[in-house]
């Protein structure tokens, strides 16, 4: 079962750490600079055993607004916020900044922490609660408990650690599984140890001597050691902030922002698809493809905020929208994220990633809104088979699904699977389990059907067109197997017929004209005058007055009315004339038992250039069997 990670938030110097101090005896302004201005810069850690008997996990953030962005690093895999205000000032600047941070990256619960207590009169305190409760009105936090505290005496302690009591009491743990991740705050390397990152797991379990893989580039290493809250242990899982000593991989090769997780967990983008709330504080519209900061967990990522529907979104509205990311981000859908602007450094706005996968999507299209709603929505199957559709005939294999959902194992099998059965998902590829929707699949079922009554309207002498055209011209290269699949159906549905190489519809009937037929008749005479001494397929051509193309179809179209047959590439024959010469040859050999070439020029009166050729013809025809130099009847001859 997971823990849960406590995060302070508020303005500067309203007392975040002391309360930390307070309530932990640790000191979480760590660095020098930090102790000489009063203020925390970095990101400190501690820990609190409740009296339920949970620890909980305790991130101090900065509340300077020159590092805010260390702040929404730090709210990454916040549950709980104590939201710090000092009773002497009030609500102030950062204190609204702070709040609207919590809100944007999903934070739901917490208490409000009003310290200084003891630098103001009973009325002035009396006037602060109230301003409070008007700012947090219709917010997570309206009901949220209101504790006193004083860090010169510590009074007001007690009641802060039991409201936190409280309120992970009533918490939901949820089990830790899934592929780990952990957003990558800080790095260092420990002599003889090599690289360690830090960070607050926010999904997942890992242990020591796993694989782990470093998001979005993709380098990989494996755990050394794990420590939760200073002690050595041997996994980590969702809700520890964890430090991880990585075998394999130096400090220089990892970066805050990176995500550590599980192999093939994550598939980076260049895009996303997000709903995006626009704070009302802000004065003026936000235009499409304004450039902004993007804050995705500890990671600060350039973008530009494409909105699809409009070109100004103004304070206040929510919008769907993509992001074009400068850097790859490395994310799962229902993952929060923050905005802030360019220049000057302030956050106006955030909300939730829908797609952390999308195509480019165009602007001002009507398909947009209902894929948008798709995805927004909590059907899991919708919200898979959506991703099929937008996939194309590519579609999707189980693995890439299974990131593309953050849906993993046999939580998708059982998603997906009546879906199969019920024919809303078609397995193409079963080795791989690649999926396509199975509107993709009907709609390339229709277009091949149209590109055969295209061939038959363009060719209406030949009988068929070819497979592997077809293929190349629906499908492109590859897809042997899904180009199979659908004439296997097409076929069993009778609306094709296949044969051998060819296919074409059912009711084509070859349409020739009186030329043609004046052609085809030609050709039957050369073949029918001719005997077995038959002319070459070139001969036949430069005797006939039409194209080489033309007559080669009205050739194919005797073989297929059996009035022709194909012996080889350049010899064919009238099919009386192939009928009779296989009645001389089987009572030959079962009058004496075989016949070898000599033979059959004997029995024909041919030439090499017809008796061989004839030869192998009746053994791909299984009349006869080559045993040696000779031929046999195959199945002792009748």
């Amino acid at each position: 079962m997971r823990e849960l990670v406590l995060g302070t938030a508020g303005h500067v110097d309203h007392g975040k750490t002391s309360l930390v101090r307070a309530l932990t005896g640790v000191d979480t302004d760590r660095l020098k600079e930090e102790k000489a201005r009063g203020i925390t810069i970095e990101l400190g850690f501690a820990h609190l055993d409740l009296p339920c008997g949970h620890r909980l996990g305790i991130v101090d953030v900065p509340g300077h607004e020159r590092f805010v962005r260390n702040m929404v690093a730090g709210a990454a895999g916040v549950d709980l916020v104590a939201f710090v205000i000092a009773a002497d000032e009030g609500v102030m600047p950062q204190t609204r900044e702070h709040f609207e941070i919590c809100r944007l990256l999903g934070i739901r619960k917490g208490l409000v922490v009003l310290t200084k207590t003891d630098l103001v009169e009973p009325e002035w305190l009396e006037m602060v609660r109230e301003d409070i409760g008007d700012f947090f009105r219709d917010t997570f936090l309206e009901s949220a408990p209101m504790v006193e505290f004083s860090a010169v005496d510590n009074s007001g302690r007690d009641q802060v650690v039991a409201a936190i009591d409280r309120l992970v009491a009533d918490s939901d743990f949820f089990a830790a599984t899934g592929p780990f991740r952990l957003p990558v705050d800080r790095i260092f390397s420990i002599k003889g140890f090599g690289a360690v990152v830090t960070g607050t797991a926010i999904s997942g379990r890992i242990a020591v001597t796993d694989e782990i893989v470093i998001y979005p580039e993709g380098k990989k290493g494996r755990i050394r050691g794990i420590q939760f809250h200073s002690r050595s242990v041997e996994a980590a899982e969702a809700g520890h902030r964890t430090a991880i000593n990585i075998q394999g991989m130096d400090k220089e090769e990892i970066h805050r922002g990176e995500v550590l997780a599980t192999a093939g967990c994550l598939l980076p983008s260049w895009l996303l698809d997000v709903e995006m709330n626009y704070l009302s504080a802000n004065t003026k519209p936000i235009k499409n493809r304004t450039r902004v900061r993007l804050h995705l967990g500890t990671a600060e990522i350039m973008a530009r905020v494409i909105l699809l529907d409009r070109d100004e979104l103004f304070p206040g509205d929510t919008a769907d929208v993509q992001l074009n990311l400068e850097t790859r981000a490395a994310v799962w859908p229902g993952d929060h994220f923050v905005i802030r602007r360019y220049s000057p450094v302030t956050t106006i706005g955030g909300g939730v990633v829908l797609n952390s996968l999308p195509p480019k999507r165009r602007r001002y299209k009507e398909i947009n809104q209902g894929t948008f709603a798709v995805y927004r929505s909590e059907n899991r199957l919708e919200f898979a088979i959506q991703h099929l559709r937008e996939s194309g005939r590519r579609g999707v294999g189980f693995h890439e699904l299974e990131v593309r959902c953050a849906v993993f194992g046999r939580r998708l099998e059982k998603l997906i699977d009546p879906a199969v059965a019920a024919r809303k998902i078609i397995v193409v590829e079963p080795d791989s389990r690649r999926m396509i929707a199975v509107e993709v699949y009907e709609d390339l079922q229709v277009r091949l059907l149209d590109l055969i009554a295209d061939f038959h309207a363009k060719n209406p002498v030949k009988q068929g067109a070819g497979r592997e055209e077809l293929r190349s011209r629906l499908l492109g290269e590859g897809e042997q197997r899904l180009f199979n699949r659908l004439c296997n159906e097409l076929e069993k549905g009778g609306k094709i017929v296949s044969d051998g190489a060819l296919v074409r519809l059912p009711r084509f009937k070859v349409a020739l004209n009186r030329d043609d037929t004046a052609i085809r008749d030609e050709i039957i005479a050369a073949y029918g005058e001719a005997g077995l001494k038959v002319p070459t397929i070139n001969e036949v051509v430069a005797r006939i007055d039409a194209g080489r193309d033309e007559i080669m179809g009205l050739v194919g179209i005797l073989i297929d009315d059996r009035v022709l047959v194909k012996v080889s590439v350049d010899l064919y024959f009238s099919a009386a004339a192939i009928a009779s010469l296989r009645e001389d040859l089987v009572a030959h050999i079962n009058k004496h038992g075989d016949i070898d070439a000599q033979g059959f020029k004997g029995l024909t009166g041919l030439s090499r250039k017809f008796s061989i050729p004839l030869l192998e013809y009746f053994d791909r025809e299984k009349i006869t069997l080559r045993v040696g130099d000779k031929r046999v009847l195959r199945g002792g001859g009748s």
